[in-house]
């Protein structure tokens, strides 16, 4: 009888204990809703970064992968979370942006895949035509040296100012590689997602394009001046080295990259935002 006692007790223990793995394996699984099914958690900006990941959702599900799509505000943060494995990878930078971020921060993110281009402008509320920017205007541009650097390579390839290298798109250029500045333009420095507010207050504003279409602008009609396809700015997919090529981020890229998602970019926001594939 003792016998079958301990037998019974040693059962149940054993039937509790293969329980508790099965409910510690759906816990470490949390990103698996279904067997064999992965959710990727990608940091976006919302135009049009996010609008293209919502576009190929359908197309992914049927892949097994399943994406949760974080709206964005913040890049360096949005790096550090992608390399701290908050989010799986994220979609809302090139190339440039990531080398300076990946040297500032200490990160080792990497590139996946290139998607597309968005055409940097320089937009007013003020003025017409780039041609009327007055003697001392102060014109307002992205603060990180990346974008800085971008914003002042478009006014000299326009002629507006002169620099050591018009042709560089190295990310290090700053006021102080201007050679010529015959209308003393005043360059001040402004965080990327306050531009578009910029423009109350500045003669006119660079402005990425993400920002731009956010705020209600055309960028190929309403532009004073905009980079040409020659621009090497692509925007990119973004993950941790160890993480490049696992079979879920390959699949997004993929999907990325699919001749449906070119025809969607071109219709969609005819030439402010251009295909890199």
């Amino acid at each position: 009888m003792k016998k079958w006692k301990w037998t019974y007790i040693l059962i149940v223990s054993l039937l509790l204990v293969l329980a508790g793995c099965g409910n510690d394996e759906k816990a470490s699984g949390s990103k698996g809703d279904k067997q064999g099914e992965v959710t990727l958690k990608i940091g976006a900006s919302s135009t049009p970064h996010a609008e293209i990941l919502e576009y190929i959702k359908p197309n992914l599900e049927k892949e097994g992968v399943k994406l949760d799509i974080v709206i964005i505000n913040d890049g360096i943060q949005t790096n550090e979370q992608t390399a701290n494995g908050e989010l799986d990878a994220n979609y809302f930078q090139h190339t440039p942006y990531l080398n300076q971020v990946n040297k500032d921060s200490g990160l080792d993110l990497v590139n996946v895949i290139g998607v597309h281009i968005e055409p940097f402008g320089v937009y007013s509320k003020k003025i017409q035509s780039i041609k009327e920017l007055s003697k001392g205007a102060k014109v307002a541009v992205p603060k990180d040296p990346v974008n800085f650097s971008r914003a002042l390579l478009l006014f000299a390839r326009n002629g507006l100012i002169e620099m050591k290298n018009n042709q560089s798109a190295d990310g290090n250029y700053t006021i102080q590689d201007i050679t010529k500045n015959d209308k003393k333009l005043k360059f001040v420095g402004i965080d990327g997602p306050l531009l578009i507010r910029s423009l109350d207050d500045f003669e006119a504003s660079a402005i990425n394009t993400n920002y731009a279409l956010e705020g209600g602008f055309n960028p190929t009609k309403d532009a004073l001046i905009i980079e040409d396809s020659r621009s090497p700015y692509v925007n990119i997919l973004v993950a941790k080295k160890e993480r490049k090529d696992d079979e879920s981020i390959q699949k997004l890229a993929k999907a990325l990259t699919l001749e449906k998602v070119k025809k969607f970019i071109e219709d969609r926001y005819k030439g402010a935002v251009v295909p890199a594939f």
